[in-house]
């Protein structure tokens, strides 16, 4: 079963002579257990795409389906609900919360969810441990460095019993080690069921997804075209524009 699909999504800014087309006619679909790398040049709307697929944005037109449910059918209390318990998501910025611990912020979803704060903080130490911040635990984002930041972030949203991961450059802040350490953990939750799409620049990361979507102006498009060398090498940091797809099997 596709716990994402993206139905003919577009997305524009603007209107008349301003008007600009982020995304254009968009279909993706993932299943359970599967991880999509998403690559392009900067502005080519990776995360635009995103914050679609996580419903922190509505689409200009098409559908997002969510483990089989119509976003534009859920009110925004749904959409919330659905985000804290379906959906991890990995900002570039963190979003982590100063006033908590690294601890307390990777327990937070689970407490709003209902779950003790006990087991809770439990399940969140156990994902720190993973991402190898057993020591950070009780250490409050001002006192982390970016890449701790970063890893706590990670282990904030694979946490608990979530659906569907969406990752925005999770490894832009690491080091080779913490990168592999972070995508190992993401494959982990693949295993457990999690439908998993990932934004990179990076094509080493890249190659350990399932599949690989390419996105330039607005599209989907082959990575064989005569573009596709810029669509690999190009940073993808501050991006919001812009989105096509084409897949290829890399494991």
């Amino acid at each position: 079963m596709s716990l994402l699909e993206l139905r003919d999504i577009s997305k524009s800014y603007g209107e008349g002579a301003t008007e600009v087309h982020a995304l254009a006619d968009i279909d993706l679909s993932v299943d359970g257990g599967h991880l999509v790398a998403v690559m392009g040049p900067s502005g080519s709307g990776k995360s635009t795409l995103l914050t679609i697929a996580g419903s922190l944005e509505e689409p200009t037109s098409g559908e997002v389906r969510i483990s089989g449910a119509s976003l534009s059918r859920l009110s925004r209390n749904d959409k919330a609900r659905l985000r804290r318990r379906t959906i991890g998501y990995v900002f570039q910025d963190f979003n982590l919360l100063p006033g908590l611990t690294a601890a307390e912020n990777v327990a937070l979803p689970l407490e709003l969810d209902g779950i003790l704060a006990r087991k809770a903080r439990t399940a969140g130490i156990a994902a720190l441990e993973q991402l190898g911040l057993a020591d950070c635990a009780d250490r409050y984002p001002d006192q982390l460095s970016g890449g701790e930041r970063q890893r706590v972030a990670i282990a904030r949203a694979v946490v608990g019993e979530r659906h569907l991961l969406l990752a925005d450059e999770p490894s832009g802040a690491l080091d080779s080690t913490n990168g592999e350490a972070v995508m190992a953990m993401i494959r982990d939750a693949c295993e457990r069921g999690i439908a998993a799409v990932v934004v990179t620049h990076d094509a080493n990361l890249a190659s350990r997804a399932d599949r690989v979507v390419f996105l330039r102006d607005g599209r989907i498009v082959d990575p064989d075209a005569p573009a596709a060398p810029d669509v690999l090498m190009t940073p993808s940091a501050g991006d919001g524009m812009a989105g096509h797809e084409t897949l290829k099997e890399s494991r």
